[in-house]
């Protein structure tokens, strides 16, 4: 086998992988994290053992598919915790994570879950769940936070953002600031009325 064979095939492996997390992006972003091995192959043109071959579990497509995005959370979550005023530093992570997880479906999912066998998605997750009971300790001992607040009321906000349909990404951003706004009234220990960002347009269930 020539040098050049070589290279093209390397070439070609490369292309694959590229391809393969690309669709894997786009299909955990739009539909979540059940979207099938078979399907991802399907959609990039490839084998399912391609996949395998380069992703040895569907943990490990996962974990590679969202790293930009656990990266992009973790320097939100650094970011509050540089603010000087506790109460501003946790709002601000409440509404810059919503607003991450209003466009990414699949990532919002991965975030408020668990991949045992993706040892550095894990290990920056975990370190992100300390920075943010970090940043909640500090909420409540300044006196905003309500006492009773507890890190999965994070999970449960964001899982209800995750549930925002709307007819554009914009709109989605839009909604997922009203709904942080509603949260973080209703996780102060002594709420005061302010006034919400503007209301989206939704659809409703029909019968």
């Amino acid at each position: 086998m020539t040098a050049q064979v070589v290279t093209k095939l390397r070439s070609d492996a490369r292309d694959n992988r590229e391809r393969i997390l690309a669709v894997a992006r786009a299909a955990f972003a739009a539909e979540g994290l059940d979207v099938p091995i078979r399907e991802i192959a399907r959609r990039a043109e490839v084998g399912v053992a391609t996949v395998y071959r380069h992703f040895q579990t569907k943990e490990a497509l996962q974990a590679e598919a969202f790293a930009e995005q656990m990266a992009s959370c973790s320097a939100i979550v650094e970011e509050g915790l540089s603010v000087g005023d506790p109460w501003r530093g946790f709002s601000l992570v409440i509404e810059r994570l919503m607003e991450v997880h209003a466009l990414d479906r699949g990532f919002a999912r991965a975030f408020t879950s668990r991949l045992p066998q993706a040892t550095d998605f894990a290990a920056d997750h975990a370190r992100t769940l300390r920075q943010l009971l970090e940043l909640v300790r500090r909420a409540k001992e300044a006196g905003p936070l309500r006492k009773d607040f507890v890190l999965e009321d994070i999970s449960l906000a964001l899982m209800a953002n995750e549930g925002i349909r709307a007819e554009s990404p914009e709109m989605r951003v839009a909604a997922s600031r009203r709904f942080a706004a509603l949260m973080l009234q209703s996780f102060q220990a002594n709420p005061v009325p302010t006034p919400l960002p503007p209301p989206v347009r939704l659809p409703l269930s029909r019968r």
